[in-house]
């Protein structure tokens, strides 16, 4: 029962954490630099001698990625044609990934190689999950697989989270380097980036706390 109501906890934390990432982003969608995110990814990318990088412009609201499979820059619709400090400090966070790329960066390194694997569990793992629950007494191994499939994808949470804080690291070195942005501008970048990491971090603790109870019903099966 503790471990349900601390999920329910850590439910109601990240509800609170993306309205507060959706709240950030709004306030600092409203102060403006010179430049459009595509143009602030365009520069930062130039800066690092990422010429193979292509900036390319998706749907979406907060949708932007790096992929690092055709090495494309996605930008969204909030972020790619706006010249708020926002958007300066998305689009230069998803430059922050390219440029771990480049470098080989280690964490991003293993979250890769850990993709196909996450990919086999997030579409068994719901069914072995059930499964291994329904016939807990007769196939206790059926959830004993479920809780390995399951404990992948809780890894991959924690594995995200350096990869995510050294590229909002990165950004902001260079949006403070590059002048992109002034002291306040900066400090509000700053704080934009800091809203979309505890996303990460409760993501993490709500996979890692979920794991415990699956792991917590496993060991009451006699």
């Amino acid at each position: 029962m503790n471990y349900f109501v601390l999920i329910i906890v850590i439910a109601v934390l990240g509800w609170v954490v993306q309205y507060n990432l959706k709240r950030k982003f709004e306030k600092y969608s409203k102060e403006y630099i010179p430049y459009t995110g595509a143009q602030v990814a365009q520069m930062m990318l130039d800066s690092f001698g990422l010429k193979d990088v292509r900036i390319t412009h998706v749907p979406g609201n907060l949708t932007d990625h790096y992929n690092p499979t055709d090495k494309t820059l996605n930008l969204s619709d909030s972020v790619y044609e706006s010249n708020s400090i926002a958007a300066a400090a998305v689009a230069a966070h998803e430059c922050g990934h390219a440029v771990q790329h480049a470098t080989a960066y280690s964490w991003l390194t293993l979250r890769s190689k850990m993709v196909p694997a996450v990919s086999f569990s997030n579409k068994m793992v719901s069914w072995v999950l059930l499964g291994g629950i329904l016939l807990l007494k007769v196939f206790p191994q059926l959830l004993l697989f479920g809780i390995i499939l399951f404990a992948v994808t809780t890894l991959f949470t924690f594995v995200t989270l350096p990869v995510e804080i050294d590229a909002s690291r990165r950004a902001l070195a260079w949006l403070d380097k590059s002048g992109m942005t002034s002291f306040q501008t900066q400090k509000d970048a700053r704080d934009a980036l800091k809203a979309a990491a505890y996303t990460y971090v409760v993501a993490a603790l709500s996979s890692l706390l979920t794991l415990l109870y699956y792991i917590s019903i496993y060991n009451r099966r006699s």
